[in-house]
């Protein structure tokens, strides 16, 4: 299992497009993906319970992640927090 704690980095918060994108990134794996904010945890491969967390921007979200390619989903998502979600 990894944790990782990462800021919200859209403008709008996690949105619709931006949640979008992190259950597609996430479907990719096998490994569970799990955020968390400010005590709420949600399934990081359901686009409904993400936007339910309503993480805005500056945010900070714990991410876990338990699984065979933990590693390797880990660093895709931070990778779209770091782009920002290609928002710009």
């Amino acid at each position: 299992m990894i944790k990782k704690i990462l800021r919200v980095t859209p403008r709008l918060g996690l949105h619709a497009k931006p949640a979008g994108m992190f259950v597609r990134e996430a479907g990719r794996f096998k490994s569970e993906i799990m955020v968390c904010k400010e005590g709420a945890e949600v399934n990081g491969k359901s686009v409904m319970q993400l936007m339910l967390l309503a993480a805005e921007y500056g945010a900070q979200v714990t991410l876990r992640v338990t699984g065979p390619d933990e590693q390797e989903a880990l660093a895709a998502i931070e990778e779209l927090f770091r782009r920002k979600f290609d928002e710009e």
